[in-house]
């Protein structure tokens, strides 16, 4: 098949939704597809350096001068504000752009469909219609909220605009009908659908993510890295507020407070603004990384006791899978996507509300799973077993050909 692929960010370096391009241009092209790239010129370095293959088949946006004003004279207002506002309206013109870009390549080459894996937002309208071929949109991952008693979490100009992001969303999709006219929209759970501010005919239910177990694959037994000693949990993520590292955080000193026998650790895999304060407070068992390649968190999470993800607003939750690959079991948040991954025979979920009583109910689960290491070895083999039946991204690329040919027959 001949397919464009769309996302404005294709980047395995900035984390979250942003890789899934690449993962389905470069599988897609390794299985003989004739693939055709859209992103925007910011990750031109990567793809040329790191995606060799893709590099000639890529086409870029390219900022005008309305982006760079627009992003100057948002950087005198506070960051939520200038995130909301003036991001939106850049990504705007970054889509409008990517479609004038889209409907270009379509009247020059023959393509079978668009794919456009990228934003999963469900309310995020999606300017690639008209195109003359087939669209499918997805899967989409979204429609999120902060728990019961979290919500000052979220800065007051952020709520704001998700507040009438969401009201104005069925409008949105009425002025830019892509996600109306596509042929196909995937949703990753029933949470997006209902999140989903227009009626479509054809909606498919597919998991958003997978695992490359060419990466995530654990070693022979024995011959991984020695492991520290005592209790070593893992956290790999972007380190932002919503990813509640300040909630992990207590939850560890509890239980080194409570069980200072157990040795309780914490490893953090990852950058971003909350490293500074995290860093300062200097706590006792906790070993900050920074961030690092895929491969480079395979070697770190290999031979870890537990993963831990206490999200508050987590839609996905990749990293999870990637643990259950290397056989390392979970604990995470009983709220959004983490839900849709951990299974009481792969790790323990525990609610976020109350909300006073999280790390508490954290710091228990913690200390359930390093007093019964037998039952963590079992949960870590169920991981195993589950994304090897369900989320293996050579059997998840199959899906989506099949799901191609659906759509063009």
């Amino acid at each position: 098949m001949r397919i464009l692929i769309a996302g404005e960010n294709a980047s395995a370096r900035k984390g979250g939704e942003a890789i899934l391009p690449l993962i389905y241009a470069k599988r897609l092209q390794a299985r003989g597809h004739d693939v055709v790239l859209i992103t925007h010129a910011r990750n031109r370095d990567e793809i040329s350096t790191d995606y060799p293959n893709l590099a000639p088949v890529t086409h870029y946006i390219e900022d005008a001068r309305a982006h760079r004003v627009l992003w100057a004279f948002g950087e005198r207002f506070p960051d939520g504000l200038r995130d909301r506002l003036f991001g939106n309206l850049i990504g705007i013109l970054t889509a409008w752009d990517m479609r004038r870009i889209a409907r270009r390549l379509v009247a020059q080459h023959a393509f079978d469909l668009v794919h456009q894996p990228i934003p999963v937002s469900p309310a995020t309208p999606s300017p690639l219609y008209g195109l003359g071929v087939p669209v499918v949109i997805g899967p989409m991952n979204g429609g999120m909220s902060y728990p019961p008693g979290f919500d000052a979490r979220e800065g007051r100009a952020s709520r704001v605009f998700l507040k009438l992001g969401r009201m104005t969303a069925r409008l949105a999709n009425r002025l830019w009908p892509g996600k109306r006219k596509a042929a196909l929209l995937m949703v990753a759970n029933e949470r997006t659908r209902r999140a989903l501010p227009l009626d479509h005919p054809n909606i498919l239910t597919i998991p958003e993510n997978g695992v490359d177990l060419s990466i995530w694959v654990p070693p022979p037994p024995h011959s991984g890295p020695s492991k520290r000693q005592g209790f070593r949990m893992v956290f790999m993520g972007r380190m932002i507020a919503l990813k509640g590292l300040d909630l992990t955080m207590q939850a560890l000193e509890i239980t080194r407070a409570r069980r200072p026998d157990l040795n309780i650790t914490l490893d953090i895999l990852g950058d971003g603004p909350e490293r500074a304060w995290i860093e300062a407070r200097n706590l006792p068992g906790v070993y900050v990384h920074g961030f690092l390649t895929q491969p480079e968190c395979a070697a770190r999470l290999t031979g870890a006791d537990v993963l831990i993800l206490n999200s508050l607003r987590e839609c996905g939750g990749a990293v999870i899978l990637e643990a259950m690959a290397l056989g390392v079991p979970v604990i995470a948040s009983d709220w959004g996507g983490p839900a849709d991954y951990v299974t009481p025979a792969t790790g323990v979920l525990v609610h976020p509300a109350p909300a006073d009583s999280f790390a508490d109910r954290l710091a228990n689960a913690i200390v359930h799973l390093a007093e019964h290491p037998d039952l963590a070895q079992r949960m870590g083999q169920a991981g195993q077993d589950l994304i090897h039946a369900e989320y293996d991204w050579e059997k998840r690329i199959t899906r989506m050909e099949q799901i191609y040919q659906s759509v063009l027959t």
